[in-house]
Protein backbone atom coordinates (compact mmCIF):
# COMPACT_ATOMS: atom_id res chain seq x y z
CA UNK A 1 0.00 0.00 0.00
CA UNK A 2 1.25 3.07 -1.15
CA UNK A 3 1.21 5.43 2.03
CA UNK A 4 3.62 7.94 2.07
CA UNK A 5 5.55 10.99 -0.02
CA UNK A 6 7.98 13.40 1.12
CA UNK A 7 9.91 16.58 -0.62
CA UNK A 8 12.36 19.21 0.13
CA UNK A 9 10.53 22.52 -0.06
CA UNK A 10 11.78 26.32 0.51
CA UNK A 11 7.73 26.44 0.94
CA UNK A 12 7.76 24.83 4.27
CA UNK A 13 5.18 27.15 6.67
CA UNK A 14 3.00 27.50 2.90
CA UNK A 15 2.97 23.65 2.67
CA UNK A 16 1.98 22.70 6.21
CA UNK A 17 -0.77 25.08 6.38
CA UNK A 18 -1.78 23.81 2.75
CA UNK A 19 -1.90 20.16 4.27
CA UNK A 20 -3.51 21.23 7.63
CA UNK A 21 -6.11 23.02 6.23
CA UNK A 22 -6.95 19.80 4.64
CA UNK A 23 -7.77 18.24 8.23
CA UNK A 24 -3.79 16.90 8.62
CA UNK A 25 -2.67 16.97 11.83
CA UNK A 26 1.10 18.20 12.50
CA UNK A 27 3.04 15.23 14.06
CA UNK A 28 6.66 16.45 14.30
CA UNK A 29 8.88 18.94 13.61
CA UNK A 30 12.71 18.46 14.08
CA UNK A 31 15.05 21.00 12.96
CA UNK A 32 18.10 22.42 13.28
CA UNK A 33 19.41 25.28 15.17
CA UNK A 34 23.26 26.38 16.01
CA UNK A 35 24.50 22.84 14.39
CA UNK A 36 21.89 20.81 17.14
CA UNK A 37 18.79 18.99 16.49
CA UNK A 38 15.81 20.20 18.55
CA UNK A 39 12.20 19.44 18.59
CA UNK A 40 9.84 21.95 17.52
CA UNK A 41 6.08 19.57 17.68
CA UNK A 42 2.90 20.54 18.27
CA UNK A 43 1.52 22.73 20.13
CA UNK A 44 4.34 24.56 19.48
CA UNK A 45 2.93 27.04 16.24
CA UNK A 46 5.58 28.74 13.64
CA UNK A 47 4.97 32.14 16.01
CA UNK A 48 6.67 30.43 18.68
CA UNK A 49 10.01 29.65 16.70
CA UNK A 50 9.79 31.68 13.36
CA UNK A 51 12.33 33.97 15.22
CA UNK A 52 14.79 30.89 15.62
CA UNK A 53 14.72 30.06 11.83
CA UNK A 54 15.12 26.86 12.54
CA UNK A 55 16.29 24.53 9.12
CA UNK A 56 13.66 21.70 9.36
CA UNK A 57 15.13 18.07 8.37
CA UNK A 58 11.55 16.97 8.43
CA UNK A 59 7.87 17.93 9.22
CA UNK A 60 5.69 14.77 9.69
CA UNK A 61 1.87 15.32 8.87
CA UNK A 62 -0.54 12.52 8.78
CA UNK A 63 -4.25 11.74 7.91
CA UNK A 64 -6.10 8.69 7.69
CA UNK A 65 -4.33 6.31 5.91
CA UNK A 66 -1.96 9.28 4.50
CA UNK A 67 2.06 10.26 5.75
CA UNK A 68 3.28 13.32 3.82
CA UNK A 69 7.07 14.91 5.03
CA UNK A 70 8.89 17.61 3.90
CA UNK A 71 11.95 19.09 5.55
CA UNK A 72 13.77 22.34 4.18
CA UNK A 73 15.75 22.67 0.49
CA UNK A 74 16.68 25.91 -1.79
CA UNK A 75 14.34 24.04 -4.59
CA UNK A 76 11.81 21.66 -4.75
CA UNK A 77 12.69 18.49 -4.98
CA UNK A 78 10.91 15.15 -4.47
CA UNK A 79 12.82 12.46 -2.97
CA UNK A 80 10.81 9.41 -2.11
CA UNK A 81 7.57 7.97 -2.04
CA UNK A 82 6.56 4.97 0.97
CA UNK A 83 4.99 1.44 0.54
CA UNK A 84 3.53 -0.28 3.93
CA UNK A 85 4.89 -3.82 3.91
CA UNK A 86 4.94 -6.93 5.75
CA UNK A 87 8.31 -8.20 6.83
CA UNK A 88 7.64 -11.25 4.22
CA UNK A 89 6.91 -8.32 1.15
CA UNK A 90 9.72 -6.36 2.76
CA UNK A 91 11.87 -8.76 2.07
CA UNK A 92 10.56 -10.07 -0.90
CA UNK A 93 11.41 -6.58 -2.31
CA UNK A 94 14.98 -6.08 -1.32
CA UNK A 95 15.76 -9.46 -3.28
CA UNK A 96 14.01 -8.80 -6.05
CA UNK A 97 15.31 -5.17 -6.01
CA UNK A 98 18.97 -6.13 -5.59
CA UNK A 99 18.24 -8.76 -8.62
CA UNK A 100 17.23 -5.60 -10.77
CA UNK A 101 21.08 -3.99 -9.36
CA UNK A 102 19.62 -1.56 -6.94
CA UNK A 103 20.73 -1.54 -3.30
CA UNK A 104 18.71 -1.42 -0.37
CA UNK A 105 19.78 0.48 2.47
CA UNK A 106 18.32 -1.37 5.54
CA UNK A 107 17.74 -0.38 8.77
CA UNK A 108 15.71 -1.14 11.85
CA UNK A 109 12.61 1.41 11.31
CA UNK A 110 12.52 1.32 7.33
CA UNK A 111 14.50 0.40 3.97
CA UNK A 112 15.38 3.12 1.31
CA UNK A 113 15.80 1.91 -2.14
CA UNK A 114 17.55 4.16 -4.82
CA UNK A 115 16.08 3.49 -8.31
CA UNK A 116 17.08 4.65 -12.01
CA UNK A 117 14.04 7.19 -12.07
CA UNK A 118 15.36 9.91 -10.07
CA UNK A 119 13.45 9.02 -6.53
CA UNK A 120 13.92 6.60 -3.80
CA UNK A 121 11.27 3.81 -2.42
CA UNK A 122 10.95 3.04 1.10
CA UNK A 123 9.44 0.54 2.67
CA UNK A 124 8.16 0.48 6.34
CA UNK A 125 6.90 -2.22 8.25
CA UNK A 126 5.46 -0.03 11.06
CA UNK A 127 2.03 0.71 10.74
CA UNK A 128 2.32 3.55 13.70
CA UNK A 129 3.44 6.16 10.66
CA UNK A 130 -0.74 6.05 9.67
CA UNK A 131 -3.55 7.11 11.80
CA UNK A 132 -6.89 5.36 11.74
CA UNK A 133 -9.71 6.05 9.14
CA UNK A 134 -9.70 8.00 6.05
CA UNK A 135 -8.35 9.19 4.01
CA UNK A 136 -5.71 6.99 1.87
CA UNK A 137 -3.44 7.39 -1.21
CA UNK A 138 -5.65 5.76 -4.42
CA UNK A 139 -2.96 7.11 -7.21
CA UNK A 140 0.39 9.11 -7.44
CA UNK A 141 2.02 10.86 -10.70
CA UNK A 142 5.39 11.11 -10.86
CA UNK A 143 7.40 12.76 -13.19
CA UNK A 144 10.47 10.35 -13.77
CA UNK A 145 13.52 10.23 -15.94
CA UNK A 146 13.22 7.39 -18.40
CA UNK A 147 10.08 4.80 -19.00
CA UNK A 148 10.01 1.48 -17.25
CA UNK A 149 8.92 2.31 -13.49
CA UNK A 150 5.31 0.55 -13.66
CA UNK A 151 6.81 -2.59 -14.62
CA UNK A 152 10.07 -2.53 -12.12
CA UNK A 153 7.25 -1.91 -9.68
CA UNK A 154 4.89 -5.02 -11.19
CA UNK A 155 8.32 -6.84 -10.85
CA UNK A 156 9.02 -5.91 -7.06
CA UNK A 157 5.66 -6.13 -5.65
CA UNK A 158 4.37 -8.76 -7.69
CA UNK A 159 1.06 -6.60 -8.81
CA UNK A 160 -0.27 -3.87 -10.29
CA UNK A 161 0.48 -0.49 -8.16
CA UNK A 162 -1.32 3.24 -8.61
CA UNK A 163 1.84 5.00 -9.44
CA UNK A 164 1.49 6.51 -13.17
CA UNK A 165 4.54 8.53 -14.46
CA UNK A 166 5.32 10.36 -17.75
CA UNK A 167 8.96 11.39 -19.05
CA UNK A 168 10.67 14.56 -17.58
CA UNK A 169 14.42 15.74 -17.04
CA UNK A 170 14.15 16.76 -13.41
CA UNK A 171 11.94 14.01 -11.62
CA UNK A 172 8.77 15.35 -9.40
CA UNK A 173 6.18 14.61 -7.81
CA UNK A 174 3.19 15.73 -10.27
CA UNK A 175 -0.52 14.19 -8.46
CA UNK A 176 -1.66 12.88 -5.52
CA UNK A 177 -5.24 11.34 -5.46
CA UNK A 178 -6.62 10.85 -2.25
CA UNK A 179 -10.14 9.49 -0.50
CA UNK A 180 -12.25 11.69 1.12
CA UNK A 181 -10.26 14.88 1.00
CA UNK A 182 -10.59 18.31 -0.43
CA UNK A 183 -9.01 19.15 -3.75
CA UNK A 184 -6.48 21.94 -4.36
CA UNK A 185 -2.62 22.37 -5.32
CA UNK A 186 0.06 22.84 -2.70
CA UNK A 187 2.40 25.51 -2.51
CA UNK A 188 5.32 23.46 -4.76
CA UNK A 189 2.66 22.66 -7.38
CA UNK A 190 1.78 19.11 -6.66
CA UNK A 191 -1.96 18.55 -7.11
CA UNK A 192 -3.90 16.81 -4.40
CA UNK A 193 -7.00 15.27 -6.39
CA UNK A 194 -10.22 15.02 -3.59
CA UNK A 195 -12.71 12.40 -4.55
CA UNK A 196 -15.94 11.58 -2.56
CA UNK A 197 -15.88 14.00 0.04
CA UNK A 198 -18.72 12.54 2.25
Amino acid sequence: MIFHYHYWTPNLEKTERFYSQLGFTVRQRIGKKDGTFHSYNPPLTWDDFRKEQPLFRIIEMKKGQVNVTIGFGKNVIFDHIGFLVTKDQHDTVCKKARELGWKPDEAERRTFIPTPYGFRLELQTHSDVLDTGEPAIEEIRLGVLKAGLEKDLVYLFGRNLSVKTELEEIPSLKEVKLSNIASGTDPNGVLISGTALG
